[in-house]
């Protein structure tokens, strides 16, 4: 029909309106020289939140998440470790992971931190964030740290590390890998990241776009660790090295073989667990079990039925450790379960010698058990000596791990910065559309004039106009999204506002919006 050529001519004529006449290569642009800044300094807030009152944020659209991205979030991590940090110092800010959310919600309560994950284990307490602003985001973490360990924040600046930008998403992958463990390639540390994004993405979650992203590809990237090096295989735990440290020590300390030793443990978790797999493959064939309950001690007695486990509840564990050789503590409690007060309190001070081995953060053997004469306790910063050979052992496979996680770090760090073209592609997406519309008007009106067109004709013309610009869009906006060098993209990115004159347009619409407001 003549009206449907007319109206294409008119749709093409659009399309070659907003069409610059010339367009050069994007993937030519030469690059220019980016800084990036990976050094934070803390910095405290003087404000002061009420850390007991649980504070949820709203969960975010996706649209939110989206726009918060692209307007420049940086990621950070705060913590501390047992590289860093003393048990006792760790102990004062660890967190169940029941309440890792309730933790992010607090952090984020201020508006400082936009997004926010805690990850608290045995070995470290980390709060991962993202936050347009490094210093106002530090001091509210600084904060909520210094609250929650009711410490000073001169005593937390020592224990603490900061890292920001590509050294904190390098980091976290070395996390998730298993290189930064006391035990290297051990394996519990993967579950715990995963925990961590999982909780970071749920309902009452604040791990955001860029957050739980960054904690995704670290969970993907320790299993591609641990499925394509052999850095996780033959290798121990916390559990094992404290087998190991109890079998070393069980002479010197006990005067006693270590296949004569009588051994308990306290508690029924997953660190018991492994640590009966352990002692296992060590020839055990009896181990008493304190809990609180009959439940996950009879399910590790069907796990193992070949050893000799004896259950036993809170109120015998004094007359437990009477007649036991070795204590192994992994248990969750308010405070020391044992200290020199109830030793003494019990009549265990100054008998026959006994070795308490706390693998439990918070601990749950006080250090001055150490006074009291024939006991000897170790806690888990007692383990580093243990370990330090199968670090040794592991040097080549931590090498190749090494090489996969700095893959993985890369293909993050090139999506997070692909964001920066967001903006550009709304304002290319928002210019196509509002002169597809004014020239697609100016078209409609001729058209309409024939009474022969009917109202489904148009629709017609509307969606050949829609369809013709979006296609013109697509090579450019397609070119933004994939590249992978970041130089280039930035370069792409200005080439293209000054092409379409994206800048320039913006300046227009806010005068035109000034313009208004003052005539109001």
């Amino acid at each position: 029909m003549k009206f449907t050529v007319a109206a294409t001519l008119a749709i093409l004529s659009t399309a070659a309106a907003f069409s610059p006449n010339s367009i050069k290569s994007l993937s030519s642009v030469t690059p220019v020289a980016s800084t990036n800044s990976n050094i934070l300094r803390p910095m405290v807030a003087s404000q002061e939140v009420d850390v007991n009152t649980p504070v949820t944020q709203r969960k975010k659209t996706k649209e939110e998440r989206l726009q918060l991205a692209s307007k420049g979030l940086q990621v950070h991590v705060l913590g501390l470790s047992i590289h860093h940090a003393s048990v006792e110092v760790r102990e004062k800010l660890a967190i169940l992971e029941a309440d890792w959310n309730t933790a992010s919600n607090e952090i984020c309560s201020t508006g400082a931190v936009s997004e926010a994950a805690v990850l608290s284990t045995c070995n470290r307490f980390e709060v991962y964030y993202a936050a347009p602003s490094a210093r106002e985001a530090v001091a509210r973490v600084t904060e909520y740290l210094a609250e929650r360990g009711n410490m000073p924040v001169s005593v937390l600046r020592k224990n603490i590390f900061m890292l920001s930008g590509d050294d904190a998403v390098w980091h976290l992958m070395r996390v998730s890998g298993g290189l930064d463990s006391l035990v290297v390639g051990e394996g519990q540390i993967l579950a715990q990241v995963k925990s961590c994004y999982e909780h970071s993405i749920e309902e009452d979650g604040c791990g955001g776009k860029v957050l739980s992203r960054m904690l995704n590809t670290a969970v993907k990237a320790g299993k591609r660790v641990r499925s394509e090096t052999a850095i996780s295989k033959g290798s121990v735990s916390i559990s094992s090295a404290a087998v190991e440290l109890s079998e070393l020590m069980c002479n010197k300390d006990l005067n006693l073989p270590f296949s004569e030793a009588r051994l308990t443990a306290i508690g029924a978790g997953k660190m018991t667990r492994l640590l009966i797999n352990h002692l296992k493959g060590r020839g055990l064939e009896k181990i008493t079990i304190v809990n609180r309950s009959m439940q996950r001690p009879q399910e590790l007695a069907e796990q193992f039925p070949d050893i000799d486990i004896e259950i036993k509840l809170m109120d015998d564990m004094w007359n437990v450790i009477g007649r036991s050789d070795i204590v192994y503590t992994a248990a969750f409690s308010d405070g020391y379960l044992i200290d020199q007060a109830k030793l003494q309190e019990n009549g265990l001070a100054g008998g026959r010698p006994m070795m308490l081995v706390d693998i439990g953060v918070p601990r749950n053997v006080g250090p001055d058990s150490n006074e009291i004469e024939k006991c000897v306790a170790y806690n888990v910063d007692d383990l580093k000596a243990v370990v330090a050979k199968n670090t040794a052992m592991r040097q080549k496979e931590m090498i190749e791990a090494e090489t996969l996680l700095r893959e993985e770090t890369a293909a993050f760090c090139n999506w997070r910065e692909s964001l920066a073209a967001i903006p550009t592609i709304n304002q290319l997406q928002e210019k196509a559309n509002f002169v597809r519309e004014e020239e697609l008007n100016k078209c409609t009106r001729k058209l309409s004039q024939n009474e022969n067109l009917s109202d489904k004709e148009l629709e017609a013309v509307e969606r050949l106009s829609r369809g013709i610009v979006n296609k013109l869009l697509h090579g450019p906006m397609s070119h933004l999204r994939s590249s992978d060098n970041i130089r280039d993209q930035q370069n792409a990115i200005k080439e293209l506002s000054a092409m379409f004159r994206l800048e320039d347009d913006d300046d227009d619409r806010r005068g035109r919006r000034g313009g208004r407001s003052r005539r109001r």
